[in-house]
């Protein structure tokens, strides 16, 4: 995902300057140690489940303040460094953006993706 050029996206739409007085970012990123014991990590291979990656972006829409949502779960054998996910949150106030970028961030973790650290 292109930050730069999703976010201008967003700021076209129709509602945009209505509904947006924040927008909250996720870039994460492939650690280079697990997690766990924190051995090192030389890659990690990752499968994310696309359709419901969207229907999670759909469902935190729902909530009160939300204005969109959109994510971008890379896929395939990466190493250290290399970009993972971005999340997208755009909304109204803080007190709304902030907790629903957390929940999804987690919701799509722990639902989404799946991901299998290979050791040095």
């Amino acid at each position: 995902m292109d930050l730069t050029k999703t976010i201008a996206e967003l700021k076209t739409q129709p509602g945009f300057t209505e509904n947006v007085g924040m927008m909250l970012i996720h870039n994460g990123v492939v650690r280079g140690w697990s997690r766990k014991d924190r051995n090192t990590v030389t890659a990690v291979d990752v499968q994310p489940d696309l359709d419901k990656i969207k229907q999670l972006c759909r469902e935190c829409e729902q909530r009160p303040g939300i204005w969109r949502a959109v994510a971008q779960a890379n896929k395939g054998h990466l190493v250290p460094g290399d970009d993972l996910l971005f999340i997208i949150v755009a909304g109204d106030i803080r007190e709304n953006v902030k907790p629903a970028l957390a929940d999804l961030l987690d919701q799509i973790k722990s639902q989404a993706v799946t991901k299998q650290e290979v050791f040095a």
